[in-house]
């Protein structure tokens, strides 16, 4: 398997391709847009979990534990390091 600094790496990198920047210059994505992306679904085995790691790492944040699709589609996941 991939270790988890590389995929947290990815992970960035798929953010900043997908989202978009609000008014502070903070990079954002709604989870539904990374879930339902090919690019991403071939990339993370399981991209929740990478998600999980990253914001242990306090590199993104987003509101709730463990994101679901469907349920939390429209979840924004936010990017803290440029």
């Amino acid at each position: 398997t991939m270790n988890v600094e590389h995929e947290v790496g990815l992970l960035v990198e798929e953010i900043r391709r997908l989202g978009t920047r609000n008014a502070d210059g903070q990079v954002s994505v709604k989870f539904g847009v990374l879930f339902a992306d090919e690019k991403c679904a071939n990339l993370f085995e399981a991209l929740v979990g990478t998600l999980k790691a990253a914001k242990r790492r306090k590199i993104i944040t987003y509101q709730g534990e463990l994101l679901l699709q469907g349920v939390h589609d429209d979840v924004d996941i936010m990017l803290l390091q440029d």
